[in-house]
């Protein structure tokens, strides 16, 4: 698939036009993107600390489930009741936020801050942290969020021909 026709699925799978030229770092079994890289300013020179965003609906609806059933306050207080899941999530942001960091130009004025999702501490958003597993990164949060809500198995890509599918199904 071209950068021209990753940008379409992208937009369609979003819902919006990218606010940056952004780099597939992830894939499904369909080869569509589920996770992209974005430069840490966007086009309009607003500085983005989200360096890795999850395109994929079907991630998007699962995880989003979770968030919505307490699943950011329990990762919280996973980190709070162990200290090695505490210390792993605590070099997730780091490694994160050093990541990010290196790509971006100082003298191009304000920077992004924060590590996971622009979160200086715990876990703001899953997924940010699935995302950023999914992109590479050590993540504890990312991973089990993984174990929870793959396999992405959709029969049928999401998009075609530049738009949603309307014959793929958001399964649960």
């Amino acid at each position: 698939m071209s950068r021209a026709d990753d940008r379409q699925v992208i937009e369609a799978q979003i819902g919006r036009p990218l606010r940056a030229d952004s780099e597939v770092v992830a894939r499904c079994h369909l080869d569509q993107p589920v996770v992209v890289r974005v430069p840490p300013r966007l086009d309009d020179g607003t500085p983005f600390p989200t360096l890795y965003w999850l395109t994929c609906p079907l991630a998007v609806t699962r995880i989003g489930r979770l968030e919505g059933s307490g699943g950011v306050r329990r990762m919280d207080a996973k980190a709070e009741s162990d200290p090695s899941f505490g210390r792993a999530l605590d070099d997730a942001q780091t490694s994160y936020a050093a990541e990010r960091d290196g790509l971006a130009r100082p003298d191009e004025g304000p920077q992004p801050a924060g590590g996971v999702g622009g979160s200086d501490k715990g876990v703001k958003c899953l997924h940010a942290h699935y995302a950023h597993s999914k992109g590479g990164g050590d993540n504890p949060v990312g991973r089990l969020v993984a174990e929870w809500i793959e396999p992405l198995d959709c029969l049928v890509p999401c998009v075609v021909d530049g738009g949603l599918n309307p014959e793929w199904v958001n399964r649960p």
